[in-house]
């Protein structure tokens, strides 16, 4: 029997043109899922079909946020004064004694900000200790799923733990401490391999709206066999890799004395690096790293909130762009910048290239920022030009702005105003694959009250349970606090600091 097709109209809103920098009228014709045909006002429809009134909405496409870790809402709020370092000694406190549904609701809290701020794709790196599970990944992805929320859920693995991969840390730690820090070892890369293996090959959801792929957390943090492994099983499904690339200069040095090399080019030298191959941060990418990314056709998730948050530095957005390189903008994790807004994150990547430099000429645009988190993170996620435009032919996930909102009056420039006045707060409605999600300000496929006491109660119970591991970390805090920041002393023949202190 033939299903009826259904068809949506979407009448007198007014669609961002990025490059153009205006906001005209315009109706959008969806099919199911699908947008056949973005025209003027009065644009024909089939009859029967549902009309959607837009009036003094600004539309433009879903946002998608190429890098955030869904393991990281249960833990929002949690730290101040943290580096990347101190984050990763601290993870058995924020991610210890988990249950399955305690990922589930992490990653829950995370998606419903992001759809309620605009937001329609992400791609989540998401972390188990002491390996990944298909339970685990499963109940990511269904957290996805059930908000009617775009992903791609990749585990963020490792087999070599945090202590043992940078130089010289763990001899400076005393034998007890050396004792309790074994205990976080990380399971054999061969099981892990298995693990991943086996969620790949019975993976559940449709791959059209939450896809799997393969996260080796940071490349010191891997050997190289297990690597390798990764890129293996990536290229067998056809799925993407993502890591954590050159994101601290602590990493930086730490792959240069490891490998001779960078960490870049360590890993084109292993295979990995390609068109479905995505660097998280890469503030302490030097013009080869970026040229060898540029050439391989692959992306880098370009995280600015996150990066001045841990005191990484300023990524060179101009300097990707200038290479080849694709560049998406994500919101990097809640427990390492507090939010998932991805408006944040476009008005911090603006901001972040006018500091850098007095030439003015150099600076990232307006349009250069909604590109790169429309196109540039659909492409790091895989999805290409399906999402991240309204055009014919691609997926109607719409985010519609109330113009008549604070925000957006006097309504001038639409392009400027999104990136640099838009703070989530104009959402009035969010549609993704034809669907509301997000509906007159409220999210409509999920209870947030039922989700905030379930939160609340998991919140109690792991802050009792991982009490041990919050005491580890504070004897920790010492050592790595110290240690860390005197490793990225160390000279170097970029400086991605704001600020040089004498």
């Amino acid at each position: 029997m033939e299903t009826k097709r259904q068809w949506t109209v979407i009448r007198g809103g007014r669609l961002l043109d990025a490059a153009g920098h205006r906001a005209d009228r315009c109706d959008i014709l969806i099919e199911g899922d699908v947008i056949r045909a973005v025209g003027k006002p009065g644009l024909a429809a089939p009859a029967q079909t549902t009309v959607f009134d837009a009036r003094g909405k600004l539309m433009h496409p879903g946002l998608i946020n190429a890098h955030t870790h869904g393991h990281g809402g249960l833990a929002k709020g949690m730290g101040d004064r943290w580096t990347l370092e101190l984050l990763l000694t601290a993870g058995p406190w924020l991610n210890g004694n988990r249950t399955t549904e305690d990922r589930y609701l992490s990653t829950v809290i995370g998606a419903a900000e992001m759809v309620l701020k605009g937001c329609t794709a992400c791609y989540d790196l998401t972390v188990e200790f002491p390996t990944t599970s298909v339970e685990g990944l499963a109940a990511a992805g269904r957290a996805y799923a059930d908000i009617g929320m775009r992903a791609v859920v990749a585990p963020m693995v490792s087999d070599i733990s945090f202590f043992d991969a940078i130089p010289g840390l763990m001899e400076m730690l005393t034998p007890a401490l050396r004792k309790d820090v074994a205990r976080l070892k990380q399971a054999p890369h061969k099981e892990t391999l298995k693990k991943i293996r086996q969620a790949l090959r019975h993976w559940q959801f449709d791959h059209g709206s939450v896809r799997p792929a393969v996260a080796p957390t940071i490349p010191h943090h891997c050997s190289e066999a297990f690597l390798i492994g990764c890129r293996d099983l990536a290229k067998e499904f056809g799925v993407g890799l993502h890591t954590h690339v050159a994101e601290s200069k602590v990493q930086a040095i730490a792959g240069l004395r490891q490998y001779g090399a960078t960490l870049t080019a360590h890993l084109d030298k292993l295979g990995l690096i390609g068109p479905q191959f995505t660097v998280a941060h890469g503030v302490w990418l030097d013009a080869d790293d970026m040229r060898r990314l540029g050439d391989r056709g692959a992306s880098v998730a370009h995280n600015p909130g996150s990066n001045m948050r841990l005191g990484n530095g300023l990524a060179d957005m101009r300097g990707m762009l200038d290479r080849g390189v694709n560049v998406g903008i994500g919101t990097d994790g809640s427990s390492c910048s507090d939010n998932q807004n991805m408006y944040e994150s476009m008005r911090l990547a603006s901001m972040v290239s006018k500091v850098q430099g007095p030439d003015w000429q150099q600076w990232i645009t307006t349009e250069e920022v909604v590109h790169a988190a429309t196109h540039g993170s659909a492409k790091a996620l895989g999805f290409g030009d399906r999402i991240g435009q309204i055009a014919a032919g691609c997926k109607a996930d719409i985010v519609f702005l109330d113009i008549e909102h604070i925000n957006w009056i006097p309504f001038n420039d639409a392009t400027n105003g999104l990136v640099h006045i838009e703070d989530g707060s104009a959402v009035h409605s969010v549609m993704i694959g034809g669907k509301l999600v997000v509906d007159n300000h409220k999210l409509v496929t999920i209870d947030l009250a039922t989700l905030a006491r379930n939160v609340e109660s998991a919140r109690a119970r792991l802050e009792r349970l991982n009490r041990d591991h919050r005491k580890l970390y504070e004897r920790l805090l010492p050592i790595v606090g110290t240690y860390c920041p005197g490793l990225a002393k160390t000279p170097l023949h970029i400086h991605r600091f704001g600020a040089c202190h004498h």
